[in-house]
């Protein structure tokens, strides 16, 4: 007996291997939202920054693929080798957060220094994310092979072995996705969870071991000598030829594009019915991930058997997978019935958001999942049936690395370049179509010309009859939601599907609205012109003198355009995420009072965080578009290291303006507590849904508010918002810092270890309005009449 049939586990073994791989790939899941959190936070939510950040975790993942796989065929026991490396990615994990606090102080420091140089600015955010992140999903990569290799015994076949781990590995990936998505960050917070992630790294280590040790024991002890291996019937080799594995190996590497593809087309999609909330991509990746995880197990008994012609099997599900994805298009146009069905089924139970979201996640999504996690296995079959053990650890490295390979260029390019070139419909027919290429190709393979014929003549027909018959699913989806209005105008890019929709009425004015992932953002109806307009009017008629202001967000431009119009000696910059919503400002020029074309506007095209980290400008005022808590990201824009961002870049006497619309006690308290922790001397204005902060206490002098109404263009906007006197100013004040205080009490604050806001579902379901009856205030106290000395304000 060789050394290396020696370190062959026996088939009781492989129950444990499969545990242990499941909590691992638990971990895993983990540890990616995780730091898709973190980074987000160092470089901004942008779609940039995200692709970027999962293209240099999938390369880790490679990498360590590759590595291992060579590795697992030379070291005597890859059990060991396994389990160092999950005690490798508990150490290297747990230091991502200390890291790239260092990696944030880096990236401020060279972007001041190569500020002017975009693409080398981009570059060096990528070259920080990898460095970060190669480590530990490096040695997360290594697995796979080693865990493979270890539950390999002589003569067995490596298929069965591959779709069971796989299919445990993404079943605990599954749990992951919704144990972090649900529970961990916002009960625990980003913190706690990496210590957890971890200590399942270790449990996982520690198993492999143990599993190691118990082996030795049994091999040191007297036993009865195995029995031969026999061939049998169905054990029986039979050679891949080069063309077909040089087919797989492509077919594997368009899989993982396709794949990756689809994931962010699919929550596109899901969000403009569902709201774009990151329970939304956590139910979207658990039914891709539970897809796979099936799919693989479903797949054991063809990979057990030889003598099927897998080379058809793989041929006819890549098929299938093209039509489910081009069927998933239509189902995800015509999901408003299945939200319909699955609303009332969940109403007045804890599902009653999570339920249809998971109803409709289901029916479109998972057949194409279950379909991409049965081809995995039989592909690796394909890939290693005639190697023998000393190669087999080597071969899955490579497909697996090239798997991932696929996947990166799926995200970067979905994210880059399809989605704003062709938008959501056509990139989904692209993916789809690259699906059912590479299953036509496969069937060149099979030997019968009939069968041939016969499958791929069915499967063109099928594929071109749904593909002519499936409208877009963007307009049908917004058609569900708002079926009395009519689409006028779409674009979509990378971060954002924005439209316009027109309402049209016998009895009133048609009124066009802005959408934003299906969400409506702004109007042109004179009631929410007068609300946007008054969140950029108030602060700067607050101001004694504003010369500069920022503006967070676009939307429709009415809150830009306000600040604009108050004086054209106030330069205005405007921070706006999406191109996509930029563009539909354009249309709304007539309620934004033609905001990007005025000389004071500057428009930087950014995160707004991300902008206040590294902008060396100094601000008068900071207001925002109104930015809904519950939103996906939206949780990094009402933390408390937000704030501080915020109090940064504002000058000695600035103010900023925060908009408070929550209708819940619970959620309103937690975000003005938070917004108090950072500016002491709030003050609540407009029926307590407007927070004006600063740093030194607020003093509003007459004199300079009558200096404004003396210029004509000041008048005008604050005339327009009703502000034709000092006195009318000042009835839109409610409280001071004193009256706030004893109304907020002690409570927990929003951060972004915890942010609770995003994670609605874990504050109180059936929360009480917030009762502002008692927190009224003297507005007396932060006046200066006019004539009186300012007295250093």
């Amino acid at each position: 007996m060789s050394p290396a049939d020696a370190q062959q586990p026996s088939g009781a073994r492989l129950p444990l291997l499969l545990l242990l791989f499941f909590l691992s790939g638990v971990s895993a899941l983990v540890y990616q939202v995780l730091w898709m959190r973190l980074l987000a936070l160092v470089f901004g939510v942008t779609v940039h920054a995200a692709s970027t950040v999962l293209a240099a975790f999938m390369a880790g993942l490679a990498l360590g693929s590759t590595a291992a796989g060579r590795l697992a065929d030379r070291v005597r026991r890859p059990l060991l080798a396994f389990a160092a490396a999950e005690a490798g990615v508990a150490v290297a994990a747990l230091a991502t957060p200390l890291a790239l606090a260092g990696v944030e102080a880096l990236y401020v420091r060279l972007h001041g220094i190569l500020d002017g140089w975009p693409i080398v600015v981009g570059l060096v955010r990528f070259g920080l994310s990898f460095a970060v992140l190669v480590v530990p999903t490096t040695l997360m990569g290594a697995t796979l092979p080693l865990v493979v290799k270890s539950a390999l015994a002589r003569g067995s076949i490596p298929g069965r072995q591959v779709s069971l781990l796989y299919a445990a590995n993404t079943a605990g990936a599954v749990s992951g996705a919704l144990v972090a998505g649900i529970w961990l960050i916002p009960q625990l917070g980003i913190s706690w969870a990496f210590r957890i992630a971890a200590i399942v790294n270790l449990l996982v280590a520690a198993g492999a071991v143990g599993a190691l040790i118990v082996s030795r024991g049994a091999e040191a002890s007297p036993a009865t000598p195995p029995a031969p291996v026999v061939a049998s019937s169905t054990t029986t080799i039979t050679p891949t030829s080069e063309l077909v594995r040089r087919l797989v190996l492509f077919t594997f590497a368009v899989s993982g594009f396709v794949a990756f593809g689809l994931e962010i087309i699919w929550f596109r999609m899901l969000v403009l019915l569902f709201r774009p909330t990151t329970y939304a991509f956590t139910v979207m990746l658990a039914t891709v991930l539970a897809g796979i995880a099936i799919g693989s197990w479903l797949s054991t008994p063809v990979t057990s058997r030889r003598r099927m012609d897998l080379v058809g099997v793989l041929a006819v599900l890549e098929l299938l997978l093209a039509l489910a994805a081009v069927t998933s298009m239509w189902l995800m146009g015509h999901s408003g019935s299945v939200y319909t069905w699955a609303g009332p089924v969940f109403a007045g139970t804890p599902l009653a958001y999570v339920g249809p979201l998971a109803a409709t996640s289901v029916a479109a999504i998972f057949p194409a999942a279950l379909l991409m996690g049965m081809a995995f296995p039989i592909g690796i079959s394909l890939w290693v049936n005639d190697v023998g053990d000393d190669q087999a650890g080597e071969r899955i490295g490579v497909i697996y690395a090239v798997n991932v390979a696929g996947a990166v260029a799926g995200s970067l390019l979905t994210g880059f370049l399809l989605l704003p070139a062709i938008g959501s419909r056509d990139s989904l027919l692209l993916m789809s179509g690259l699906a059912l290429g590479t299953g036509l190709l496969l069937l060149t393979q099979i030997p019968r010309r009939a069968t041939r014929l016969a499958l791929g003549g069915v499967a063109l027909f099928a594929f071109a009859f749904v593909a002519w018959k499936t409208p877009d699913p963007i307009v049908e989806l917004l058609h569900s939601r708002y079926p009395r209005e009519v689409p006028v105008w779409r674009q979509e890019d990378g971060h954002a599907s924005v439209a316009i929709l027109r309402r049209d009425s016998r009895f009133a004015a048609t009124i066009h609205g802005l959408y934003i992932n299906g969400t409506h953002q702004a109007s042109d109806s004179p009631t929410m012109v007068s609300y946007h307009r008054l969140i950029g009017t108030l602060p700067v008629a607050i101001h004694n003198e504003p010369r500069r202001a920022l503006v967070i967000g676009a939307g429709g431009g009415a809150t830009a355009g306000a600040v604009a119009a108050f004086s054209d000696k106030t330069r205005v910059d405007v921070v706006e995420l999406s191109p996509a919503v930029v563009a539909a400002a354009r249309q709304f020029s007539g309620i934004n009072q033609n905001l990007l074309s005025r000389p004071n506007v500057h428009l930087k095209v950014d995160d707004g965080r991300n902008y206040m980290l590294l902008t060396p400008e100094r601000y008068d005022v900071i207001t925002a578009d109104v930015i809904l808590p519950m939103h996906a990201g939206a949780g990094n824009l009402y933390s408390v290291e937000y704030y501080r961002l915020m109090r940064r870049v504002l000058n000695r006497h600035g103010i900023a303006l925060q908009w408070i619309g929550s209708a819940g006690e619970t959620e309103y308290k937690m975000i003005m507590r938070t917004f108090v922790t950072v500016f002491q001397h709030t003050t609540l204005w407009h029926g307590g849904s407007l927070m004006v902060g600063s740093s030194r206490p607020l003093v509003l002098e007459e004199e300079a508010f009558l200096k404004k109404q003396a210029l004509p263009q000041s008048k005008e906007a604050l005339d327009a918002m009703g502000f034709k006197s000092f006195e009318a100013l000042l009835s839109q004040y409610d409280a001071g810092p004193a009256e706030i205080k004893a109304f907020l009490g002690e409570g927990p604050i929003l951060t972004d270890d915890q942010p609770l806001t995003e994670y609605f579902l874990s504050l109180p379901q059936n929360d009480r309005p917030v009762d502002l009856s008692r927190l009224r205030g003297s507005v007396r106290r932060h006046v200066i009449p006019a004539g009186a000395s300012p007295g250093g304000s």
